[in-house]
């Protein structure tokens, strides 16, 4: 089975109360807004990553009478299976989340943050100093820490660096710890609960911009190829005219009066230059490359050894 279809069967398995969430289709107004989830980017909690894209998301609002009422994830999954289920017109996702959406016929792409032209991140393998790994190849009989295993940069990317070390993951580390979060397992390397952690490169940043861990104590030891940025996604049920308004107004909101460049926010809650809402899921191509060579079967086999 491919990683995609397992993202799949896990978003499909996900249940969510939408009890009455349906009662009234949502418009945009103060009193009805549109309703925004995201993927869990820090520490599976709201507060973290609904900070990083309050700004923006009130930067549209206030240029355009747009209203938006903003909530994040437990998991990946339960944000595939909200905006397929009709809990949620516009979603946050990662390129290995969006995908499943996408390929439902739940979602397609509205928007993605650039920041000197560019719309990629990086995916990061670290390890503490003191471990003595140096290269991913070296992780062999060490211990270390993987996000959602729907995530894009803290699962499937990293993986995909440790297969092409010549390492199996499930067989080669010692020790494989789920944490459900970038942040998490960055805090699971700080405490010292793991030799290696995987995260995204805006997650490590931020991690040491907060205090959370120290650069000195640790070192990179993989860096992946660039990944599209997390874009963000919107009901393919909304009306046209409605989707238009949309994309015109993320392509335009950096320039718009009153609105200061701290506003324009992105991934990790880092100030990007504008959002391009002209993007295509062609450019989401490179990564199903990548994609594709994490099995379900290997996915499968990490989580068991997760859970010995």
């Amino acid at each position: 089975m491919s990683i995609l279809k397992t993202f799949v069967a896990a978003a499909a398995a996900t249940v969510i109360s939408i009890t009455g969430a349906l009662a009234q289709q949502a418009d945009g107004t103060a009193g009805n807004p549109y309703r925004v989830m995201l993927v869990p980017a820090d520490g599976g909690t709201e507060d973290g990553t609904r900070a990083d894209f309050q700004p923006v998301f009130d930067a549209v609002t206030q240029t355009t009478g747009i209203h938006f009422d903003i909530k994040v994830g437990q998991t990946y999954a339960t944000v595939i299976e909200a905006i397929c289920s009709d809990v949620v017109e516009i979603a946050w996702f990662g390129a290995a989340s969006y995908l499943p959406a996408q390929q439902r016929g739940c979602a397609e792409l509205l928007a993605v943050d650039v920041v000197k032209g560019e719309s990629t991140y990086f995916s990061g393998i670290y390890a503490r100093k003191d471990s003595g790994i140096a290269t991913v190849a070296d992780l062999a009989g060490h211990s270390m820490a993987f996000g959602d295993a729907n995530s894009t940069s803290s699962f499937v990317y990293p993986v995909a660096m440790i297969v092409a070390a010549g390492l199996d993951p499930a067989t080669d580390l010692s020790v494989i710890r789920m944490t459900g979060s970038h942040a998490n397992s960055l805090k699971a390397l700080a405490e010292g609960q793991v030799d290696a952690a995987a995260a995204s490169f805006d997650s490590f940043e931020k991690a040491i911009n907060q205090g959370t861990i120290s650069a000195e104590d640790f070192v990179v030891v993989g860096k992946s190829d660039p990944i599209p940025n997390p874009p963000l996604a919107m009901s393919t049920k909304l009306p046209q005219d409605v989707k238009d308004a949309l994309r015109a107004a993320f392509n335009t909101v950096h320039e718009a009066s009153g609105v200061t460049p701290e506003m324009i926010r992105g991934y990790g809650g880092k100030q990007v230059d504008r959002y391009d809402a002209n993007i295509t899921d062609e450019m989401l191509a490179p990564a199903l490359v990548t994609l594709s060579g994490v099995s379900g079967d290997l996915r499968a086999s990490i989580i068991a050894k997760a859970g010995e």
